[in-house]
């Protein structure tokens, strides 16, 4: 049964496949974060990283003004470490920057 889009929470929408593994795996060992670690042969620190990497995540997702996708996804690079948060502020701006552009031309046509 597909969920309706209009039913499916915003953040949602930043969760990687990865991401919605492991919460899998979470729900299943009960919360249980050392249960979750030994589950996936890791040391307790490492799973509870993972779990306040997937936290942010969602929290950033529900922060107002979130309704740009390509804003959100650059804020997943960078939370999951795989951006740097200078180069994804550079990113953004001149992201805003061709938005604004593109607007400008749009009223002049």
């Amino acid at each position: 049964m597909e969920p309706d889009s209009r039913m499916v929470p915003p953040w949602t929408r930043i969760l990687s496949e990865e991401d919605w593994q492991f919460l899998k795996r979470f729900l299943l060992a009960s919360g249980s974060l050392k249960d979750l670690a030994a589950e996936y042969d890791i040391s307790y620190p490492t799973v509870r990283g993972r779990l306040d990497r997937l936290i942010e995540k969602i929290r950033a997702a529900d922060q107002p003004g979130t309704d740009d996708s390509f804003k959100l996804y650059i804020r997943s690079l960078v939370i999951d470490g795989h951006l740097m948060a200078p180069i994804a502020r550079e990113i953004l701006h001149l992201h805003e920057s061709s938005k604004h552009e593109r607007n400008a031309n749009d009223r002049n046509i």
